[in-house]
């Protein structure tokens, strides 16, 4: 994740924003607002990458769904509209339309890498997000103190399972 700007003070409806033109980048809305992200740090990429290789081999070895790298519009709400982008989501088998214009159903897991620039409320607003539409597991990996905090969803509140710091 990056720092996020507004890019339309107009608030979006969900019938309005399908009827947008496809915006080839990284944005979330929010109340009907855009909020585009700047473009990602090199080392923002490069995790990404490396947890998307991992986990795709094992994903495809067990044969267990999909697992997705952003862009990629999860909805959140309607009204107000609210979509989201992890950096990466997994959906076990049977629970994605690759159809879809934008993907009306949780991810079992979604995964955000935190640059140093991103606001704890920003954080905080999708983790709150997640929870509305029953995402199982969220994996918080931030760049700056190079550790991974996973947390579980648990009776519609999120707790955290683990911390995982990087060893030398």
């Amino acid at each position: 994740m990056t720092t996020q700007t507004p890019i339309r003070t107009q608030r979006l409806t969900f019938e309005e924003y399908l009827d947008l033109p496809r915006i080839e980048g990284r944005f979330d809305v929010v109340d009907g607002e855009i909020i585009m992200a700047s473009s990602p740090l090199p080392e923002h990429q490069v995790v990404l990458r490396e947890f998307f290789l991992v986990l795709h081999a094992f994903v495809a070895e067990h044969d267990l769904g999909e697992l997705l790298f952003a862009p990629m519009d999860i909805l959140i709400s309607r009204e107000p509209l609210r979509v989201r982008q992890p950096d990466l989501m997994f959906f076990r088998k049977g629970r994605f339309d690759r159809t879809a214009r934008i993907t009306e159903y949780a991810p079992d897991l979604a995964i955000e890498i935190i640059s140093p620039s991103n606001a704890r409320s920003h954080v905080e607003s999708k983790m709150e997000d997640y929870a509305d539409i029953g995402v199982r597991e969220c994996w918080w990996v931030s760049l700056f103190a190079r550790e991974i905090e996973v947390y579980r969803l648990v009776g519609g509140e999120w707790h955290l399972a683990g911390t995982y710091q990087e060893y030398d």
